[in-house]
């Protein structure tokens, strides 16, 4: 089997027998590829989406709000791009892994490209780069952050390949794609049913932390000790949550992420806000890992149907059986109390978001690979196949800050300094 990468993720090149990408046909039989070097465009072109979504939101979201992370419960732009990436992951796996030959080799080199991109992201997102605002480097190790948006990814990966690498098709007789892989959902149940066991019965005790003033709202340097009240179970609140509660006592609380979307909410705008306001929080968590390798397994199933299926019908039949029920059932356990929270990763979220992302794969497989429209996306397809690339270079601020070093007559004369108080800051 040839060597594979890993996600943002894979770069996959698959002979799809009912890829139509090359040709204008507005029929929905079986089309033949014409190279076996033909690449599944719309997966290129989704994973391009992805990318550009997160750039969007990342830089827009600071002008637009309405397109940023939501505070706390609820749906916006931005918190449809951690399950996008998530979701793309699984399907690039099915093709990837679709003849796991040497399963202890295939196993090894899976857990060698999680490790490397657990590294990266701990690398982007830990701390070690400062920003466009300073050019300097470097982390205090009391203080470095260990979870982040590739931490995640690789996470998801991991569960899902090893459950594709181990429980392969072709031992199966059954003609049901749901008993051919019922491992695979058992395995998703058995990661919900630990997260909502945890979630609504863990008991969250009261709780302190010490952060320095500047840590929090303040500019002092001195240190204050913020006490919450909780003594509950099952709250699902952005205080007295079990998820928070996992990573403080696993990771510690100078480990978690140092500026949570929830200080964007009216309580934390006020000027005695309460003190679960100045916490840390970790948004890509332990507990809310399980939901979101999740989101990768179902991914998975969309691949499978991907590479077994040879006609369009069937494949966009089969995706909308998974797609439509889940959005349906995301949208009945919100509406019964279990909150669309991004930050918690909730059942009802995870649902939902992964319906999303299977619906908008299936538009895109539609005018991509059944009507030819690709030429179209070629920008996204383009950023799809060197997606990791281009990931790192905004993550970790490399492209500002390189256009940021063109200037008129002195350094604070650039396009970035404008932006930022001319817009931004405004």
């Amino acid at each position: 089997m040839a060597e594979t990468k890993p996600l943002l993720v894979e770069d996959v090149e698959y002979q799809t027998a009912g890829s139509g990408a090359r040709s204008r046909r507005t029929t929905f039989s079986t089309t033949k590829s014409k190279s076996p070097n033909d690449r599944v465009a719309s997966l290129d072109v989704f994973r391009g989406l992805c990318v550009f979504l997160m750039t969007f939101v990342d830089y827009a979201g600071s002008i637009f709000p309405i397109i940023a992370h939501s505070p706390w419960n609820g749906l916006r732009l931005a918190d449809f791009v951690m399950p996008f990436f998530l979701f793309v992951a699984g399907v690039s796996l099915a093709i990837v892994y679709k003849d796991p030959s040497h399963k202890e080799r295939s196993t090894w080199k899976v857990v060698a490209r999680t490790l490397k991109l657990f590294l990266l992201g701990i690398l982007l997102q830990g701390g070690f780069l400062h920003g466009i605002t300073s050019l300097t480097y470097g982390v205090d190790l009391e203080r470095i952050r260990w979870l982040g948006i590739l931490q995640r990814i690789s996470v998801g990966h991991i569960v899902a390949a090893l459950l594709e690498i181990w429980d392969p098709y072709e031992k199966r007789k059954k003609d049901s794609f749901f008993m051919n892989y019922i491992w695979h959902w058992f395995t998703a149940f058995v990661l919900s049913a630990i997260y909502m066991g945890l979630s609504y019965g863990l008991y969250v005790p009261d709780w302190q932390f010490s952060l320095p003033q500047s840590a929090s709202f303040g500019s002092s340097s001195e240190s204050y000790i913020y006490k919450v009240n909780c003594s509950v179970r099952g709250d699902m609140g952005p205080a007295c949550n079990p998820a928070g509660m996992i990573d403080r006592t696993i990771l510690g609380i100078g480990h978690l992420y140092a500026k949570p979307v929830y200080r964007n909410l009216k309580e934390c705008k006020i000027s005695y806000p309460p003190s679960w306001c100045h916490a840390p929080f970790e948004p890509e968590g332990i507990l809310s890992s399980l939901t979101s390798a999740v989101t990768c397994i179902i991914g998975l199933h969309y691949g499978h149907i991907l590479v077994q299926l040879k006609d369009h019908k069937e494949r966009l039949s089969n995706w909308s059986i998974v797609s439509f029920p889940f959005l349906v059932l995301g949208l009945f356990l919100a509406l019964l109390g279990i909150p669309l929270n991004k930050s918690l990763y909730t059942i009802s979220y995870m649902l939902v978001t992964t319906a999303t992302a299977g619906i908008t794969f299936s538009i895109l497989y539609i005018l991509i690979d059944v009507y030819g429209l690709r030429k179209l996306f070629f920008l996204l397809e383009w950023i799809g196949k060197h997606s990791l690339c281009i990931f790192v270079l905004i993550t970790s601020n490399i492209a500002v800050i390189a256009i940021q070093g063109f200037y008129l007559r002195s350094p604070e004369n650039n396009i970035v300094n404008w932006i930022v108080t001319s817009v931004v800051q405004k």
